[in-house]
Order: structure tokens, then C-alpha cells, then sequence
């Protein structure tokens, strides 16, 4: 079948210039051909010219009705995504010096979008959040097998909620090799830890962060050894580890809502040779609990807040600033004089700059005193396209609080 060609009014073209590689349906003038969800198509300059502005994946169901994949008028062969896997591993390498366990391909930002990999020892986890990526995903991971012949087994985790924006139902399953055991042992930064890929948050753990667990527990060992450290949404007990282990914290109270999260955390201390004592782990509403610790007059050296996605739709931006809002407050009103709060979003609709106004309103409110110390965001595995800021999602600020 011959490939469909979209129409770009000269206006939406300048745009394209730009590099962006999203489409949206708005932009397309006129369509030539029919293309199905997930056909490539290339795009042209409405006028008499027809310019050449870039090829990617169609589909008609999406407010974004194409990802481009490049701006050359160049074919799509298992060649081009060789080529394009090829350079995203390659840059990962030096990596499994210090871990067993990071991002291998991150979507738009590696040139490849909708593509998620996560690699776990020798397992890879793999997502498909878009239509052109879910029709080719077997292909991609025989090419991912090719590339990497000590990979024992390749599994999808395509539960997002972003598939149902493109017409996609949640998929789950082997999608190459072996079945992954159900717990997969990592390390990082000399800690170990179990993942959970089957149940767990993301593709099982957040690797976004392991450059901050790192960050955090250097700052605890300089500036505030032995810390008494709350971590709250603890999950799997990662920023806890790194903060006993490489920080020199004396306690950690992991306060988390799902007691199977805190059962892995457990698990991990003891992998780990740690010790947890009786009041290490807390399974509650994180809001609650903080709020009740407030009114016990409980104070610690520093406060870790890692909450989830609390905006997922432009409508919910405003709610979401009022919930980072209320906990980053209640975080203030619990931190001794001279300790740190390490604070986070992960909602890509709340950008860095709007993230630390609603700090400094809840640093206001409390009446204390802060210094930005680090600003922080997704490890290096996690790159950001210049031509796609919506790729730096995670943002989060190291503060000293007085």
C-alpha cells in the first residue's frame, strides 16, 4: 500500500521548522490517501511547493494525530529503528558501572515516540503508549533481542493511562524469551533492590529518581549526619535505603498507603543488612498522617516528598497546586531549624517554574525560612530533547529550611 501524504497549512509548517514531534489533528489541511491508525504518512506543505516537513505514524483517533519520527524525507526500515535503538543503548553504556538498572529508551527524547524500555538486569520492560509503536512492538523487541543477546526475556507493561487517549487497551504479557521472575534483584549505588515489574509502580521501580537518591544521601552524610528522615510515599523504600546506607541517616520513618509496597520495603532493608526498627515503617494517607504529626508537635531533619501524578488533564491543574500546596506546607511546619526538605512532582502539566511558585506560596504560608540547595530532575538516562520540553516532567527542589 502506498504511504498516505497530510497536507500542513504554511502557518503550521513554520512550526514543524521547530522540530517539535507532535502533530495535531488541527494541522492537517487535507489528507491524500487513507491511511489506518499506525501507517506511516508523510507530511507536505499545503502549497504549490510541497515541501518535504518530516514522515511519522498516523492516527486518526489521537488529538495528536502524528509522532514524527524524522524530518528527512528518508524510509522507515527495520534498518532506521536498528539505528535508532542502537544509539539509545550505546549512550547508556557507561551506566552499568554504578547500576543494573536504568531507562534504555525514552520515547520522544531518544527519537523514538511512544517507546519506553526499561532495563532490569536482564529483563527488559517495555511500553507501547502510542499506536505506531503498538503495531510494531514485536518487531522493536526482535531488534532489541538482536542488539542485546544477554537479554533473557523482553515483558510488556502497556497499562498507562495515555493508551486510552490513542484507542489502546492496557496490555500485559511476555512479549519475548523468558517470563521474568516475580521479584528481579538490582543495584544501585551499593544498595539492592527488589522489583516488582508484574504489579509494581511505572515498569516496576522509579529509576527516574536514582540520581536524587544519590544527591540526597551525599547531602544527609555532609551537612546533617544521623538525620531523623521521614519519607513519606515511600513505595518500595528506595530514598530510605540510600539515605541509611550513603547518607548516614540515623532513622527513617517510610510512610506510605499501600501496605504491599511496604512489605517490599521491608524486603529491601533486608537485603540490604538493615535492621529496620518497629516504628520504621508506616502505612497511611500521607495528608492525614502529616497533619496529625503536626498537631503531636513531631519534628524531623528532613522530610522527603515524592508524591504521585496528582495532575493528569489541564482541568486538574489547579487541584494539583493546591495538593502540592497543603503537603509541602504541612513539610515545612514538621522540619527542624536547619534541616532539609527534598521535594517532587512528577506532573508533567505543572512545569518547574510554577512547581517552585507553589513551594515558595507553601514556605510563605509557614512563616519559615528556605534556600534552594539543588534543583533536581530525571537521571541521565532520562535526557530531554531540546525540541521537547514536555519530556522533563519530573522536577523536584532540594531546600534548607529554617
Amino acid at each position: 500500500m502506498s504511504e498516505a501524504t497530510l497536507r500542513i497549512g504554511v502557518d503550521r509548517a513554520k512550526t514543524l521548522s521547530r522540530r517539535h514531534p507532535w502533530l495535531y489533528s488541527g494541522a492537517v489541511q487535507a489528507i491524500e490517501g487513507a491511511p489506518r491508525d499506525g501507517d506511516l504518512v508523510a507530511l507536505r506543505s499545503a502549497d504549490s511547493n510541497a515541501a518535504f516537513l518530516g514522515r511519522g505514524y498516523w492516527n486518526s483517533r489521537a488529538q495528536i494525530a502524528v509522532r514524527i519520527l524524522t524530518w528527512r524525507d528518508e524510509p522507515i526500515t527495520p534498518e532506521f529503528w536498528r539505528a535508532r535503538l542502537k544509539r539509545a543503548i550505546a549512550l547508556r553504556m557507561p551506566l552499568q558501572r554504578a547500576t543494573t538498572a536504568y531507562r534504555l529508551i525514552n520515547a520522544e527524547s531518544d527519537g523514538l515516540p511512544g517507546l519506553i524500555v526499561d532495563r532490569y538486569g536482564n529483563w527488559l520492560v517495555l511500553q507501547a503508549l502510542t499506536y505506531g509503536i503498538d503495531r510494531r512492538k514485536h518487531e522493536l523487541a526482535a531488534l532489541l533481542r538482536e542488539l542485546m543477546p544477554e537479554i533473557r526475556g523482553i515483558y510488556e507493561r502497556s497499562d498507562v493511562d495515555v493508551r486510552e487517549k490513542e484507542g489502546l487497551p492496557p496490555t500485559l504479557g511476555v512479549l519475548l524469551g523468558e517470563a521474568p521472575p516475580p521479584l528481579i534483584e538490582i543495584e544501585e549505588s551499593g544498595c539492592r533492590y527488589a522489583v516488582d515489574i508484574y504489579r509494581g509502580h511505572k515498569t516496576g521501580f522509579y529509576l527516574d529518581q536514582r540520581e536524587n537518591r544519590a544527591i540526597l544521601a551525599d547531602y544527609l552524610s555532609a551537612f546533617l549526619p544521623k538525620a531523623h528522615v521521614l519519607n513519606c510515599f515511600a513505595y518500595t523504600g528506595a530514598f530510605a535505603i540510600a539515605a541509611l546506607k550513603g547518607g548516614d541517616a540515623a532513622h527513617v520513618l517510610n510512610l506510605e498507603a499501600s501496605e504491599e509496597a511496604l512489605a517490599l520495603a521491608r524486603h529491601n532493608y533486608a537485603l540490604n543488612g538493615l535492621a529496620p526498627t518497629d516504628d520504621a515503617f508506616l502505612c497511611g494517607d500521607v495528608f492525614e498522617v502529616l497533619r496529625r504529626f503536626r498537631a503531636e508537635g513531631r519534628q524531623f531533619d528532613c522530610i522527603i516528598l515524592d508524591p504521585p501524578k496528582f495532575a493528569h488533564t489541564q482541568r486538574q491543574i489547579e487541584r494539583a497546586a493546591r495538593g502540592y500546596k497543603d503537603i509541602n506546607l504541612l513539610a515545612f511546619q514538621l522540619l527542624r531549624s536547619g534541616g532539609c526538605l527534598a521535594t517532587f512532582s512528577c506532573s508533567g502539566l505543572i512545569d518547574a517554574d510554577l512547581f517552585q511558585k507553589i513551594v515558595f506560596g507553601a514556605l510563605e504560608d509557614s512563616g519559615r525560612e528556605a534556600q534552594i540547595v539543588r534543583r533536581l530532575s530525571a537521571g541521565v538516562d532520562h535526557p530531554v530533547a531540546l525540541t521537547f520540553p514536555e519530556g522533563a516532567y519530573l522536577k523536584g527542589l532540594l531546600c534548607r529550611v529554617w
